[in-house]
C-alpha cells in the first residue's frame, strides 16, 4: 500500500504523490492518466482536484525535494505556489525540516514554515520566482509590442488595461473598479479564448482580475490555465501583488505585506526588489484534508476510487473553513 494525500492552498486542491515512496515511480502517460482520473470534478476521488502534485527526488544541489505540478487536463505547469506550500509541508514533517529549497522547473525555490494562520492552520511561505517581462518569456505573440505593462490591448478585450508577467508562469493582469465592469460570462469566454486557439497566446496564459479593495489590499479571481477559474492561483495572487506594486505605487508597496482576498480565503504576500530582480515571497495556509491508502498497482492503472482506497479525514477542513466564514466578505 502507498498513500496520497488530498490538500489545498486556499481551497485550490491537488493530490500528493511522493514517487520516492513508491517501488516503481509512474511514467510520464501514467501520471497524467492518473492525473486526469483523480482529479475529475464528476467522476474522480473525494470530488476531485485541480492536479496532481508530485514530489520527487531533487535534480539540483541544495534542494531537498523536486515539485511537478500536473494539472487537471494532463497538462504540465512550470510552478504552483499554493502547491507549493503543502509540499513543502509534506516534506518538513517528511524530513523533519523548517526551512529548504524545493525544485520547481524553472528553479530552485525557498520555502519555510510559518506562525499558524490560527488555531489548526499550518502555514509556509514560499518564494515565486524568476519574474520576467519579455514577451517570450510569456510567450505572446502579434500585439505590436515586446512588454504590455498597465496598457490598453485591443487585441484581447475593449476598456481593460493589462499588464502580463510571468513568474514563471504566465499571467495576464487586469485591475477592476467594479463587477458590473465584467460579467461571469465576460470573463470565463475571455479565459478560454486565450488558452484555446488564439492568435497571441499560443500556449495560453493565466487571467487574474483584481479589484483593490484598500492600500495594501486585493482581491484577485482567476482563470487558470489548463484548469478553469480556481478558488485561488498561488502565482496569479503573487503576479498581481507585483503588478498592483508596480502601476498603482499610491496603494501597493514593497517590501510589506499585501493582504490578497480570493474565492477561497487570503493569503498574504509581500513584493521584493533585490541586486535588479523582483521576487514574491506567498505566505498562506497549508492544508491536509484526506489521507488516502490505496495499492501502487491502482495508480500505475489509473483506477483509485472510494471502493478500492481506505481514506480517512484529517479534520483540518472544519478548521480552515471557521477560519475563511471569520474573513471580511469579497467579492469581484
Amino acid at each position: 500500500m502507498t498513500e496520497l494525500l488530498k490538500v489545498h492552498g486556499s481551497q485550490n486542491a491537488f493530490f500528493i504523490l511522493d514517487q520516492t515512496t513508491l517501488d516503481q515511480p509512474l511514467t510520464d502517460p501514467e501520471l497524467v492518466k492518473l492525473t486526469q482520473q483523480i482529479t475529475d470534478n464528476e467522476h474522480g476521488l473525494l470530488g476531485g482536484a485541480d492536479g496532481v502534485l508530485v514530489v520527487n527526488k531533487p535534480v539540483r544541489p541544495g534542494a531537498q525535494a523536486q515539485m511537478r505540478v500536473i494539472n487537471a487536463d494532463g497538462s504540465e505547469a512550470s510552478m504552483c505556489g499554493n502547491g507549493l506550500r503543502t509540499v513543502a509541508r509534506y516534506v518538513a514533517a517528511r524530513d523533519g525540516l523548517d526551512s529548504f529549497k524545493v525544485d520547481t522547473m524553472n528553479a530552485s525555490l525557498r520555502v519555510r514554515r510559518q506562525p499558524d494562520l490560527a488555531s489548526g492552520i499550518p502555514a509556509f511561505a514560499v518564494e515565486i520566482s524568476p519574474v520576467k517581462f519579455n514577451r517570450q518569456a510569456l510567450p505572446f505573440e502579434n500585439l505590436g509590442r515586446e512588454r504590455i505593462i498597465d496598457e490598453f490591448v485591443p487585441e484581447l478585450a475593449p476598456r481593460l488595461r493589462v499588464t502580463t508577467i510571468a513568474v514563471p508562469n504566465p499571467h495576464l493582469i487586469s485591475f477592476v473598479n467594479d463587477k458590473s465592469e465584467l460579467s461571469d460570462e465576460f470573463m470565463g469566454n475571455l479565459g478560454k479564448w486565450l488558452n484555446g486557439d488564439n492568435p497571441y497566446f499560443t500556449d495560453g496564459v493565466n487571467i487574474n482580475f483584481a479589484k483593490i479593495l484598500g492600500r495594501n489590499q486585493l482581491f484577485v479571481r482567476t482563470f487558470e490555465r489548463g484548469v478553469g477559474f480556481t478558488n485561488a492561483c498561488g502565482t496569479g495572487m503573487s503576479a498581481t501583488s507585483l503588478a498592483f506594486a508596480l502601476t498603482h505605487p499610491d496603494q501597493g508597496d514593497f517590501d510589506q505585506p499585501i493582504d490578497v482576498f480570493n474565492p477561497g480565503g487570503k493569503v498574504r504576500t509581500i513584493v521584493h526588489h533585490q541586486d535588479h530582480a523582483y521576487w514574491i515571497e506567498l505566505i498562506g495556509n497549508a492544508t491536509f484534508t484526506y489521507q488516502i491508502e490505496v495499492d501502487e498497482s491502482a495508480l500505475h492503472q489509473a483506477k483509485v476510487m472510494a471502493d478500492n482506497a481506505d481514506v480517512t479525514a484529517t479534520g483540518e477542513q472544519e478548521a480552515y473553513l471557521k477560519f475563511v466564514d471569520e474573513l471580511p466578505k469579497v467579492e469581484l
